[in-house]
């Protein structure tokens, strides 16, 4: 049985066929790379838009050689050291 498998997926396949009417192929890269942060998201239970606020307002600041500091899977770690810091 790959239900599991297959349930997992779906999302991915209605992506793909979604991106067909992004406009231009920019668009749908734009879209594509959006849909992958915020399934990312999804993946490690952070709130999606909380991270997008966030990432918004830090990244006009941010050094553009340090951009890997703000994906979902770093951003998890990121409130839990400025606790520890503000203490």
């Amino acid at each position: 049985d790959n239900n599991l498998i297959e349930n997992s997926i779906r999302p991915l396949a209605l992506g793909r066929k979604n991106y067909l009417f992004a406009g231009s192929h920019e668009g749908a890269r734009r879209a594509a790379m959006l849909y992958s942060f915020f399934a990312s998201c999804q993946r490690l239970e952070v709130n999606p838009r909380a991270w997008l606020r966030e990432i918004l307002e830090r990244i006009p600041d941010h050094p553009v050689n340090r951009l890997d500091e703000l994906l979902p899977h770093r951003w998890v770690e990121a409130p839990a050291k400025a606790s520890t810091e503000e203490e």
